[in-house]
């Protein structure tokens, strides 16, 4: 049996598009009394307007003031920001195919039922074969997204950051199941 770091009261969860993050990030939150902290809501203002880097930085900087919180995503720009306060890293390593495979499957119901994802912006089929999309995203940046965090928890600017690498849905769910017993 894997043992892992304590899970501390500052956590961001990463993994590639169709990993789990928002699923598992909102789950934490939820059992620890804190925020879920969703990035892309914070990057897709109304209308699919990008922020810049400059109002993410004042956005995201805002929203983990405090205590305690629950971040998921994957800007780059945003980790010195982020995992300067935070006390743990759990990262969604699943298999390339895994991950895309669950990005495929989310987009589906998203496209046919109109759910709206951030600031009251909705997959739309004209952007489904975008180099953007999380489909295509979470193919082709898998091994990109791998090494920036293999270089990140590497960081001696990020040697407070307890790290929990998942390797499978299977493994994440049981360390859920664990953490939250503690």
């Amino acid at each position: 049996m894997t043992t892992y770091p304590p899970l501390g009261p500052r956590v961001v969860v990463g993994g590639v598009s169709g990993s789990g993050k928002t699923t598992l990030a909102r789950e934490l939150a939820r059992r620890m009394g804190g925020p879920h902290i969703e990035l892309d809501a914070h990057f897709h203002l109304p209308g699919w307007v990008q922020a810049t880097p400059e109002q993410m930085a004042v956005t995201i900087g805002a929203a983990i003031s405090g205590d305690t919180w629950v971040v998921d995503g994957n800007y780059g720009g945003m980790r010195p920001v982020i995992w300067g306060r935070a006390t743990t890293f759990v990262w969604l390593d699943f298999p390339r195919g895994v991950a895309t495979w669950r990005a495929l499957k989310r987009t589906g119901p998203r496209l046919i039922h109109g759910h709206e994802l951030w600031n009251g912006n909705r997959e739309q089929w004209r952007n489904l074969f975008d180099k953007g999309h999380p489909i295509y995203w979470s193919w082709t940046h898998h091994p990109e997204l791998r090494a920036s965090y293999e270089a990140s928890v590497a960081d001696p600017a990020y040697a407070h950051v307890g790290v929990i690498r998942l390797r499978t849905p299977r493994e994440a769910a049981r360390w859920l199941r664990e953490v939250t017993k503690a």
